[in-house]
C-alpha cells in the first residue's frame, strides 16, 4: 500500500489561553494542501510518500543495513529515506504511530502481537519530501496517515479495525495537530488542536504559494513569545468574510513575536501581497509562508518573482 502524504496551512491562528498543564489553547482552521500535487493538473512534487507492505524476514530487502527494526513490536521494520528526521527511533512520529496502533489491536484482541499474528512482517517506507520546521504539520500527518493504512491492512487481514473517532484519538496522544489528519479535511479546531468541526473546502478553485526560508523555528521557541489573548472576533466568523477582507482581520498570533526576531518572515509575506496575494500569513508557528491566488496563472507568476530557498504551488 503506498500513499502520497500531504500538509496543512492555518487559516488564522489565535492563542486564547493556557491550561494548567502548560498547553496552549488556541482557535484555528486547518486546511489540507497538496492533496492535489504529483497529478497531472499540479505536477510539482509537494508530498511525503509513505509506503507500508508485507515483507518476509529472508527478503533480500531486509539486506539494506539503513533498515531499522524495532525492538518493541514483532515483525516490523522502517526505511527512511529523503530528507532525514533529526530525532531518535523513539521519538519519529512515524514508529509512535505504529506502536500506538498495535498496541490498540493488542488491547482489542487481548492477545500480544495480534497484528503480527494476521499479517506477518511488514516494511514501512517513508520517503520524506515536506520540510520540517514548517508549520504545516508534515509530521503529524506522516503519523495520522501511519495509522490509517495499517488500520486498513489489518481490517483486509480480518482483524476488526478502528473507526474515526478511535483513530483521532490514537492521533491526540501522537500530537496536537495529528486528528485532523484523520479524515484529512478543512476542519475548524479549539482546544490544543483536537477538537475539530469539520468545514467546507471554501478555498475550492483558488492557488496557494508556499515559502520556506533557510529559518527552522521550534516549537517551544514560537510559544515563548505569545500572549494568550480572546480576539474581537472568531477565526470561525472571519472566514464567512469575503476573501478580500481576510488581509484585514485573520491574523495568526505567532507573527506578532516572530516577526521581529526575523524580519525575513515580513519580507517574505509582503512579497507574497506583492505578487497578487488575496491572503496571505505565516502557517502554525513558522516558518513557512502561503499566499492564496485566484487563479493558476496567478499563483504560477507569483512563484517565477519570489526568491526563496523553498517554494512550491498547490491547487486548492
Amino acid at each position: 500500500m503506498i500513499q502520497f502524504v500531504n500538509a496543512k496551512i492555518n487559516l488564522g491562528l489565535n492563542i486564547v489561553g493556557k491550561r494548567e498543564d502548560g498547553y496552549h489553547l488556541l482557535e484555528t482552521m486547518f486546511y489540507p494542501i497538496g492533496v492535489y500535487n504529483g497529478r497531472p493538473e499540479n505536477p510539482e512534487r509537494f508530498n511525503d510518500m509513505l509506503e507500508i507492505n508485507p515483507v518476509s524476514s529472508s527478503s533480500s530487502e531486509m539486506d539494506n543495513e539503513e533498515i531499522i527494526r524495532d525492538g518493541q513490536y514483532k515483525g516490523i521494520a522502517y526505511l527512511f529515506l529523503g530528507n532525514k528526521v533529526q530525532c531518535g527511533i523513539d521519538k519519529h512520529l512515524v514508529v509512535r504511530a505504529a506502536r500506538e496502533i498495535f498496541k490498540e489491536f493488542d488491547n482489542q484482541s487481548g492477545t500480544k502481537d495480534t497484528f503480527y499474528n494476521s499479517v506477518g512482517d511488514i516494511m514501512i517506507t517513508l520517503y520524506k519530501q515536506l520540510p520540517d520546521g514548517a508549520g504545516m504539520g508534515g509530521g503529524s500527518a506522516d503519523a495520522s496517515f501511519t495509522l490509517r493504512m495499517i488500520n486498513e491492512i489489518g481490517k483486509k487481514k480480518g482483524l476488526k479495525g478502528f473507526d474515526d473517532t478511535q483513530l483521532e484519538q490514537m492521533a491526540l496522544r501522537l500530537g496536537a495537530d495529528c486528528p485532523v489528519f484523520i479524515k484529512n479535511r478543512p476542519a475548524y479546531a479549539e482546544g490544543i488542536g483536537e477538537k475539530l468541526e469539520e468545514m467546507s473546502n471554501i478555498l475550492d478553485g483558488k492557488w496557494c504559494v508556499v515559502v520556506k526560508p533557510d529559518l527552522y523555528i521550534s516549537t517551544k521557541e514560537a510559544f515563548a513569545g505569545v500572549r494568550p489573548e480572546i480576539p474581537d472576533i472568531s477565526i470561525k466568523d472571519i472566514l464567512k468574510k469575503p476573501l478580500n477582507q481576510w488581509k484585514d482581520f485573520l491574523k495568526n498570533d505567532f507573527e506578532t513575536s516572530l516577526f521581529p526576531q526575523y524580519p525575513q518572515l515580513k519580507h517574505l509575506k509582503d512579497a507574497l501581497y506583492a505578487t497578487g496575494a488575496l491572503y496571505a500569513s505565516m502557517t502554525g508557528s513558522g516558518a513557512a509562508l502561503y499566499g492564496i491566488y485566484e487563479s493558476e496563472s496567478d499563483a504560477r507568476k507569483a512563484l517565477d518573482n519570489l526568491d526563496v530557498d523553498f517554494k512550491v504551488i498547490c491547487k486548492m
